[in-house]
């Protein structure tokens, strides 16, 4: 086979540091724009974006040519150097140190994005942690809680 063929679509969830509010409606399309151009570099295109205040969601297929940790790297290093870029935005903004990335199957790839645009809904009863926590379970990664939060 001379064909390097894949379809890997990842759901990528990450936090403000210390889940500070810093996103907002006046820049928040522009920041899933820029992670856009980010993924689309690596060959790949942004299928959803979401965020509140404080976390984002991001569906993609996963590029064959980079591992999950550059790209998040890349995604979250070169989005907070946008975000300092302009002085109307929070110029001690940080992403946390970790995050988390949950495979799926393309049969479920309609609920996910349709669960990332109902994110402002979904976070007027729930938390980010308590989210996270239910993704952690739902696709069964054991975790310490103590470790989980930055």
């Amino acid at each position: 086979m001379s064909q390097s063929l894949a379809n890997i679509l990842v759901h990528l969830v990450f936090s403000t540091r210390d889940r500070t509010p810093w996103i907002n409606d006046e820049w928040r399309d522009d920041l899933h724009a820029y992670i856009g151009g980010v993924i689309r570099r690596h060959g790949s295109n942004l299928l959803a974006a979401g965020s509140v205040e404080d976390h984002i969601h991001l569906l993609f297929p996963m590029p064959r040519t980079v591992s999950v940790s550059e790209l998040v790297k890349e995604i979250k290093s070169g989005s907070t150097r946008w975000i300092h870029d302009a002085p109307s935005r929070p110029q001690d903004f940080y992403w946390q140190s970790g995050y988390g990335v949950f495979s799926l199957s393309p049969g479920h790839k309609e609920a996910i994005v349709q669960y990332i645009a109902s994110q402002r809904e979904h976070h007027r009863t729930t938390s980010f942690q308590d989210e996270y926590r239910k993704l952690l379970v739902k696709y069964g990664i054991s975790y310490d809680e103590k470790y989980v939060w930055d």
